[in-house]
């Protein structure tokens, strides 16, 4: 009996036995979708994490106090101390010196529990608050979809003027109004909106409840006891990054009056570093779905083996007439193995499609396209193959290994 005659057998007892082997082929199926699906979702969200960060730009770099720097306490004894925040004066420092061909910006994050209110309507205590300079939203990735940017004058001169997150619009205005030009409260000081961010999503490193303002405006707005600005520069040319960086710390290294020596006692952090750390978190997410889904797998071809058992007993007079008509031992296990292997390819061809599915209406909400995960659809082909192997050769052994005498008289 060759290979076709065998899968066609194969079919004909599986329509005989629908509900059972329909049963086992969706758990197949689910284990199958669960585990495209969340692997395309996945693969979405780190495209769009990737295109989001190209946004704001590979060649990007940003200056802060993050970390700590080790000083000796006494005798053989060294004291970790966090980084001295950097000034508004050092910043500006900075902005005047560095010379590379780049854009400067300079932002500090004001408060994190800032109050807008708009007549009536007022947000929850946890609206965002960033001061900064003209050039923010372009080292940041971030537009204005209304209205316009600050101009250098305001930033200057410190006007009280903002820009509005989605979230924030949401909360104070009314559907349809035109939140541009209008007045706004921040505590007890008066500003008026000049321009409305585009949508940036909540993450880690963005969020739409957010407004921002003047970085001058905001030293006296919120001067909190000793706030530590952020420096964010953009070269021209990304393949020069590195350079950039080498000489921007040689000019933070004077301005910080850092001696020959001594540890640097700010840090530099490029854009993508971020990002890998995001997309390390997502390689996590990405082993325990296989985990799950090899589990989910494993208890299917548990459940595919106990049901090509309870085949072997149906159709012991079958294998007994097929014996006694020539049929040979290694032809009867074939003939079982193919029935297990064709029960699983046809729950692993369902569970991908769902998969696909599944994973591709990520995708479509991200904005990501068409997502086609060939190597986990071919893995997924070749496991399952694995798995109806494994779960037949028992049942399979078992057929093969039948007296056919015995088994005529089986009833």
């Amino acid at each position: 009996m060759n290979l076709a005659e065998n899968i066609r057998l194969a079919f004909r007892v599986i329509s005989v036995n629908k509900l059972r082997t329909s049963l086992t082929l969706l758990i197949i199926a689910f284990g199958i979708a669960a585990l495209i699906g969340i692997l395309t979702s996945t693969e979405g969200i780190r495209i769009k994490m990737l295109t989001s960060f190209s946004e704001m730009g590979s060649n990007t770099f940003g200056i802060k106090n993050e970390g700590v720097i080790r000083r000796r306490g006494g005798p053989h004894r060294r004291r970790d101390e966090e980084n001295p925040p950097i000034t508004l004066a050092q910043a500006q420092s900075f902005s005047k010196t560095f010379s590379y061909p780049s854009v400067v910006s300079i932002s500090v994050v004001a408060s994190t529990t800032a109050t807008i209110q708009f007549q009536s309507k007022r947000t929850n205590p946890n609206v965002k608050i960033f001061g900064a300079d003209e050039n923010y939203l372009k080292v940041s990735g971030q537009s204005v979809v209304a209205g316009r940017n600050f101009s250098r004058t305001e930033v200057m001169n410190g006007s009280d003027v903002i820009l509005l997150g989605k979230d924030v619009v949401a909360k104070i205005f009314q559907p349809f109004d035109t939140a541009v030009g209008k007045m706004v409260s921040v505590g007890s000081r008066k500003y008026k909106v000049v321009g409305l961010l585009g949508t940036k999503g909540a993450s880690q490193i963005a969020t739409d409840n957010q407004a921002i303002i003047p970085v001058l405006n905001a030293r006296y707005a919120f001067p909190g006891e000793n706030p530590s600005y952020i420096i964010n520069v953009m070269v021209d040319d990304a393949r020069e990054l590195d350079l950039a960086i080498e000489e921007a710390t040689g000019i933070m290294r004077a301005i910080r009056k850092l001696k020959p020596g001594e540890e640097d006692n700010f840090s530099i952090a490029k854009s993508e570093r971020l990002a890998e750390q995001i997309l390390d978190q997502l390689t996590y997410v990405k082993v325990a779905t296989v985990v799950i889904g090899v589990l989910t797998l494993i208890g299917a071809g548990i459940g595919l083996m106990n049901i090509m058992l309870v085949s072997v007993n149906e159709r012991t007079r079958e294998i007994g007439i097929s014996k006694a008509l020539g049929a040979t031992r290694k032809a009867i296990r074939i003939q079982f193995l193919t029935e297990a292997i064709v029960i699983c390819q046809l729950g692993g061809i369902l569970g991908i499609v769902m998969g696909i599915g599944i994973g591709n209406l990520a995708g479509y909400f991200l904005g990501t396209g068409f997502l086609f995960p060939y190597g986990w659809v071919s893995g997924g082909f070749v496991f399952t193959f694995l798995v109806g192997l494994a779960a037949g050769i028992y049942p399979a052994l078992k057929a093969g290994d039948l007296n056919p005498v015995e088994a005529l008289r089986y009833e």
